[in-house]
């Protein structure tokens, strides 16, 4: 496809968009401070997702050049805690809100609370290319979380603080087991991507979109310099797989979680608009690009920079 038309097409499906999203026959009300054409917001991110957000944003705005979105990415607890101030009218993040966090949040802030699943990511587990083991079942990943595997392997973190990524790993693969006292944070995802390239004894978990996608020179030097460790599939026993889109979908690879957006915006301002465009599917191909799952439409899955092979 040309790149005209390609353009042209993208700027269509945004307005459009928008325009079912905003109602009164495409004309726009401006109830607050901005509107899903024009204004200023800023919104709260789980910064383990800082790669897809910025190539939304930078789409949305490219589209409607009277948009700014500006991304506050936080650790998770972070941007959850954001949800009580009434000036972030959208966080990201891989949590749910809970039906009395909602009620809370309404009496307090009189305004009504909206989330969307709008997409699944998966947590890659990387090593160093020599690294002799890349091939880990569910239960070795928790040997090496808790310091308890055969070979002496330090687990890293994105974030010195708790992220979507320590939460899901506390609470989805430990179950109450203790973590690794030799454990390490790094401050961001690249961060733990350049130590475990100087540090064969040690092994990553970050989210996929930092490593997968191909059009993203950066992400492909990270790949130069690390290797994406396979896990066993939970389908079949002896059989490892990649953190790759249709192995997310079809459930196989284990260490998945949602992509939660979370709107309290009194009105339909540029957080409701980019909030529709999530779901929509230019942003839906975007996740896909990214190599996160898209929940709400459905998109035939084409190869990705993590070429799936036998394990050797």
């Amino acid at each position: 496809m040309k790149q005209g038309l390609l353009k042209n097409i993208v700027a269509f499906s945004l307005a459009a968009t928008l325009l079912a999203a905003c109602g009164n026959d495409g004309k726009k009300t401006k109830q607050g401070n901005s509107t899903p054409f024009e204004g200023v917001t800023t919104i709260s991110v789980d910064e383990t997702f800082k790669p897809v957000i910025d190539a939304q944003v930078q789409v949305y705005e490219s589209n409607r050049p009277g948009t700014k979105i500006n991304v506050q990415y936080k650790p998770e607890v972070d941007s959850w805690n954001d949800l009580w101030i009434d000036s972030i009218p959208l966080i990201i993040s891989t949590r749910r809100i809970s039906e009395s966090e909602r009620k809370f949040i309404a009496d307090s802030l009189k305004v009504a609370v909206r989330q969307e699943v709008v997409a699944r990511d998966a947590i890659a587990v990387i090593v160093h290319p020599d690294a002799p083991d890349f091939a880990f079942t569910m239960e070795e990943v928790k040997q090496i979380l808790t310091g308890n595997y055969s070979k002496k392997l330090t687990p890293v973190f994105d974030g010195v603080k708790a992220t979507g990524t320590v939460r899901y790993l506390v609470d989805s693969v430990l179950k109450g087991a203790k973590l690794s006292p030799d454990a390490m944070a790094a401050r961001t995802s690249d961060s733990v991507i350049n130590f475990i390239a100087s540090n064969p004894s040690a092994v990553g978990f970050i989210g996929v979109s930092w490593v997968g996608n191909q059009d993203d020179s950066l992400q492909q030097s990270f790949l130069k310099k690390i290797k994406v460790a396979y896990i066993e599939s939970t389908d079949s026993a002896g059989k490892y797989v990649l953190p790759m889109p249709a192995n997310v979908y079809r459930g196989k690879y284990p260490m998945v979680r949602d992509l939660v957006y979370i709107l309290k915006e009194p009105y339909q301002g540029l957080a409701t608009g980019f909030a529709v465009f999530l779901k929509d599917e230019i942003g839906q191909l975007i996740f896909k690009r990214a190599y996160l799952a898209p929940m709400l439409r459905d998109f035939s899955i084409r190869k990705m920079a993590l070429k799936e092979g036998p394990v050797e």
